[in-house]
């Protein structure tokens, strides 16, 4: 085996001369993926100067210096273009969308957040969804019917945290 697994980082090797360039490789694309953060995701054109350290997300089309990288992360170094294949479930932050993505099936998810539950302070304030609350219809006993449906979005708002109970 002469990389990782996830991340493709190079290992060294009984013997190996050299040992301080895939060291220093290593070490390169861990600092561009320990906390990951792009200019911009989708774009196939390479920028005209680039800074050590920035990193895009190339999309389908790629031209340039990133033919043939298409849908990996393309990281500027002083040693030129490095590029990693995002694996499942690596998240992101895009700089100038001001959201996180994630790598989800094949294909970035921005701004999703996939969560059970809600919590601020230590408090839930967001929950799994409520059953519908159903309309209210005509009838002679107006006050009746509001006052359930009241009761029932009181309810939802309880349930989701929204509000305090009783």
């Amino acid at each position: 085996m002469t990389a990782t697994e996830r991340f493709a980082l190079p290992l060294l090797h009984a013997g190996q001369a050299h040992k301080e360039l895939s060291h220093n490789e290593a070490l390169t694309l861990i600092d561009a993926m320990l906390h990951p953060m792009v200019e911009s995701i989708g774009v196939d054109v390479p920028p005209d100067e680039p800074f050590a350290g920035q990193a895009w997300g190339i999309g389908p089309m790629p031209t340039g210096d990133w033919t043939g990288a298409a849908q990996t992360l393309a990281i500027w170094t002083g040693g030129g273009w490095r590029f990693v294949t995002p694996v499942e479930g690596m998240t992101l932050w895009v700089r100038d969308a001001g959201i996180s993505a994630r790598f989800v099936d094949g294909g970035w998810q921005m701004g999703v957040v996939s969560a059970t539950a809600l919590h601020v302070a230590g408090v839930q304030v967001v929950g799994a969804r409520q059953a519908a609350i159903a309309p209210t219809s005509g009838g002679a006993v107006v006050d009746t019917e509001a006052r359930a449906a009241i009761a029932e979005i009181l309810a939802a708002l309880r349930a989701h945290g929204l509000i305090h109970g009783e």
